[in-house]
C-alpha cells in the first residue's frame, strides 16, 4: 500500500508524525533521505529538550522501512543506536 501521511509507516503515531512536522518535513517519502541521527539531534535543538533515545529508534525504524525495509518494530533497532554510542 502506498504511504500517503506519516502515521501510515509501521510505528508512526500522531506524536512522531508532529516531530517530522516540526523538523520541516511534508511528505513520508522525504525520509527516505534523511539521517535518522541528525534529525533525531535537530529534534532535540529546536524544542530545547532532549528527547528519549527510543525516538531515535523510530526515526530509523521509519527511515529504513521508507527506503523499502522491512516493517519491523521500533525496538530491533536499539541494539544498534546503543552500538553506535558506545562506540
Amino acid at each position: 500500500a502506498e504511504v500517503r501521511r506519516f502515521t501510515d509507516i509501521p510505528n508512526v503515531g500522531p506524536a512522531t508524525a508532529g516531530d517530522f512536522d516540526t523538523l520541516g518535513l511534508r511528505t513520508p517519502a522525504e525520509l527516505a533521505d534523511c539521517d535518522a541521527d541528525d534529525l533525531y539531534a535537530r529534534l532535540c535543538r529546536i524544542t530545547g529538550v532532549r528527547h528519549d533515545p527510543c525516538v531515535l529508534d523510530v526515526f530509523m525504524a521509519a527511515i529504513e522501512f521508507m527506503r523499502g525495509g522491512p516493517a519491523l518494530p521500533w525496538w530491533h533497532y536499539t541494539p544498534r543506536r546503543r552500538a553506535r554510542s558506545a562506540g
